[in-house]
């Protein structure tokens, strides 16, 4: 899996990805601390409404950076986004009043939800080999779970010799070494390649979306990114009311359960490669989403049991189960979208299927919090239970397997090196393959 670092480009795009997340981390773990001290005991409802607002940015700004992604090169939309991520994380420390916090969250988000369908959509040009980018795919989901864990680690290191404050610089930091980064990859052409103006930016804010939502898997993956959203917003909003209300145990315990989750899921991550190389996306992915429903059923049982001491470590297998089987759906997420999307409109449907995932986090965060909060666990178990239940269900009736036999044709008009013609054999005026005849934004219905 680690043989595509030996890719300079990739593997300096990866380190910036790396750096990113790591000031990403410390920022989170500042950002709390900042808001007790702004607010005391209302800390929580500003991180809560900062969290909202986080969602608000990923799913208001990501179509609009879609829609002009083709209008500009991608390396100055990533570096400027770096570099506006960290302006904000050097005023953060000055801020002294709530509504200030809002204002550079938004803006914090706004930057990330330009950088990240950008840098998503500049991987596959850089590794156009689908064996190569399926173990980029891996490496990136191994990466969001080791900051999770190794972040707050870092930052709890640091609190010991310096205050929080400090904590934004190691922000900064990372987003101007990440920026750095970009600048000394060397992009391929085709990722800064431009296309013909097909109206105003208003008009083409839409265009990812209406793309995503025309091919079968893509509507089945919005189906999919909902069911994740259930689990991850099971497991992030409601492990510290397990941990401390349910078990009566320490807070060291909630990182501990939390690490459970990214265990399950870097254990998937390292292994999906050699999987995917057999088993097609449709199955592992499929297989993932509807897994979540079984391990949600087993949470009930742990949380519908009176006591035990049995609770405890079943909790922590349902969050490495959950971990898991979300890792199974989302590690090959930009297998799909690659496949789908014509490269000139890559960044258009990453930025697509970025604010609509986000979207389901926005629902799903609230309905785990509140319905937790008001009805109890066992509400929330059953709410978002059933709805990964549906969401799974709806995703297998929308990707339908391929039935029909592989149809062998030519291509004339695409570029040697081009993603859709990875087991595709040279022939005179073109290239000569066969696949089973679903949309994947080349085709049409036959």
């Amino acid at each position: 899996m680690f043989a595509v670092l030996r890719n300079r480009a990739y593997r300096r795009l990866f380190t910036a990805q790396v750096v990113a997340l790591i000031g990403t981390g410390l920022a989170t773990v500042a950002l709390g601390l900042l808001a007790y001290d702004i607010a005391g005991a209302d800390a929580g409802s500003v991180l809560g409404t900062a969290l909202a607002v986080k969602m608000v940015a990923y799913v208001a700004i990501a179509p609009a950076v879609g829609a002009v992604a083709d209008r500009l090169p991608r390396r100055a939309l990533m570096v400027g986004a770096d570099l506006t991520r960290a302006a904000v994380a050097l005023l953060l420390p000055f801020v002294d009043q709530v509504w200030q916090v809002y204002v550079l969250i938004f803006l914090l988000q706004a930057a990330s939800a330009t950088f990240t369908p950008t840098f998503q959509a500049v991987i596959p040009d850089v590794l156009p080999a689908e064996r190569d980018y399926t173990r980029a795919l891996s490496l990136s989901r191994l990466a969001y779970d080791l900051e999770s864990l190794f972040s707050p680690a870092l930052a709890a290191a640091l609190l010991s010799l310096i205050t929080y404050n400090w904590l934004f610089l190691g922000t900064v930091f990372g987003f101007v070494a990440s920026a750095a980064l970009v600048v000394s990859a060397v992009l391929p052409t085709a990722v800064v390649a431009a296309t013909p103006r097909t109206g105003g930016v208003y008009a083409r804010t839409g265009t990812g979306a209406r793309l995503f939502l025309s091919v079968p898997e893509l509507r089945a993956l919005l189906a999919l990114d909902l069911a994740v959203a259930a689990a991850g917003a099971m497991v992030t909003v409601n492990s510290v009311v397990y941990v401390r209300d349910q078990f009566g145990r320490s807070a060291a315990d909630v990182s501990l359960a939390l690490g459970a989750y990214g265990a399950g899921s870097m254990v998937v991550a390292l292994l999906l490669p050699r999987v995917l190389d057999r088993v097609p996306d449709r199955t592992v992915m499929l297989r993932g989403a509807l897994l979540l429903t079984g391990v949600f059923v087993a949470l009930g049982v742990v949380t519908g049991a009176g006591g035990g001491s049995w609770r405890w470590p079943a909790l922590l297998v349902c969050w490495a189960a959950f971990g898991a089987a979300c890792s199974m759906v989302l590690t090959p997420t930009g297998r799909l979208i690659r496949r789908a999307a014509p490269p000139q409109r890559r960044t258009s449907v990453f930025a697509a299927q970025f604010s609509l995932s986000h979207g389901c986090w926005l629902l799903t965060y609230p309905l785990a919090g509140w319905l937790g909060a008001a009805a109890g666990l066992r509400s929330a178990v059953l709410a978002l239970g059933a709805l990964a239940l549906a969401a799974g269900l709806l995703a297998v009736r929308l990707w339908p397997a391929p039935s029909a036999p592989p149809v062998e044709h030519e291509h004339a008009d695409l570029p040697a090196g081009h993603p859709h013609l990875s087991d595709a054999t040279r022939v005179r005026g073109g290239w000569r393959h066969s696949h089973h005849p679903l949309l994947d934004g080349l085709h049409v219905p036959g």
